[in-house]
């Protein structure tokens, strides 16, 4: 058994518990990041982290190994990252480094240790059931809803899943800080890790700079009226509401007025309200809207704009992914579901409906900012049943 051991608390019980089950486990530290440009002095610095992994593995009594990984981790992660921001979407690399890092490039040099599982300290449960004598494999919302984090697992396949371990999935994050309190753990105190997955925070538009050129375009405020925003008004049918409501605005700024200018459309995402450096409004600025091509990006006054608020988005069909691949839709066929479009946003009741185009999410209360390129991923109850990019 290999333990992902990060220098946080959480891995540290995770290979406290599976040591304390009969496991013979071994500790591997992932080095997945070197590059500190962009990155905020002081956050996370892995060469801690890597000190800290270690004291835990020496107290803890079981062998320690470290592993570089970080030119997987700029190929699949990073290099993502820029490609998706350059499109005026916004990527989530934490689910990117748990699907194409974590629990595939990791796992396989876990293998070569000998291992026959992973385990990690995810917040998150795994359960199987027999089906046509065939094993399935669930993945389930962690016990501590403030600490569930199955949705950063919503792209796990069934042969992952199949050789992971989540042994802090039953416990709530109080119950893990005093399990190593009570071992005298080195991570017992040490605060949780924010940020991008690895590199930590970063200055955003610094960071970009390194591939993204500034390009200097307009701020345009758009009013709380725009005929674009209640487009779905009055509309019944709900075929015809998700074809309509799941495409980008049509926003022209001959209706909005240029209150500033910006370095690049791209180092913005909707829903922002800071970095903007506008003043003089009554309410606050939110970005409602990017236009890369025109390099323009759009806001509204106030976090009721109706700018903000869509009932449903669209899924391409390639970019649609089933945990349980057993519950495949095909087209034509709807599925009532829980929602999430954003870690510890509360699950929305909405309904998935599969067309030829990919899968549209009709949600049953209007959501603030749905935003390209993040993850929507489906809930049966408590089992995240699948997932995917949102396109628009």
């Amino acid at each position: 058994m290999v333990i992902g051991l990060s220098g946080g608390v959480d891995s540290s019980v995770a290979a406290h518990l599976l040591k304390e089950s009969g496991y013979d486990v071994i500790a591997l530290f992932m080095i997945n990041w070197h590059d500190t440009t962009g990155t905020l002095s002081g956050d996370c610095p892995w060469k801690d982290d890597l000190l800290i992994a270690e004291l835990v593995a020496r107290k803890l009594e079981i062998p320690f190994h470290s592993v570089d990984l970080s030119a997987s981790y700029k190929q699949k992660v990073v290099d993502y990252m820029f490609s998706e921001y350059a499109k005026g979407r916004t990527p989530n690399p934490d689910v990117l480094c748990n699907r194409e890092i974590k629990f595939d490039v990791f796992l396989e040099e876990a293998m070569k240790l000998g291992a026959a599982y992973v385990a990690t300290g995810h917040y998150c449960r795994k359960e199987s059931i027999n089906k046509e004598n065939k094993a399935i494999y669930q993945l389930l919302a962690g016990i501590d809803k403030n600490k569930d984090q199955s949705y950063f697992l919503c792209q796990l396949n069934q042969k992952q899943l199949s050789k992971s371990l989540f042994p802090i999935g039953h416990l709530e994050k109080k119950e893990v800080r005093e399990i190593a309190a009570s071992l005298n753990l080195p991570t017992a105190e040490r605060k949780d890790s924010q940020g991008v997955c690895f590199v930590g925070k970063i200055d955003l538009p610094v960071f970009l700079q390194q591939k993204l050129e500034s390009k200097k375009g307009n701020i345009v405020e758009m009013p709380a009226n725009y005929p674009d925003f209640s487009r779905t008004e009055g509309i019944v049918e709900e075929e015809e509401l998700i074809k309509i409501d799941s495409l980008p605005y049509n926003i022209h700024p001959k209706y909005g007025t240029i209150k500033g200018t910006h370095q690049g459309a791209w180092y913005f995402t909707i829903g922002q309200r800071k970095g903007l450096q506008i003043g003089g409004s009554p309410e606050p600025l939110f970005v409602i809207g990017l236009d890369i091509e025109r390099n323009i990006v759009y806001v509204g006054q106030g976090e009721n704009h109706p700018g903000l608020y869509r009932q449903s988005l669209l899924i391409k069909r390639d970019d649609i992914h089933w945990v349980r691949e057993d519950l495949t839709m095909c087209e034509g066929e709807s599925k009532n579901v829980l929602v999430r479009i954003r870690y510890r946003q509360p699950l929305q009741k909405a309904k998935l409906i599969k067309h030829s185009e990919g899968m549209y999410i009709l949600f049953e209360e209007k959501q603030r900012g749905i935003t390209p390129g993040q993850f929507a991923a489906w809930y049966d109850e408590h089992e995240l049943i699948g997932s995917g990019v949102i396109s628009s």
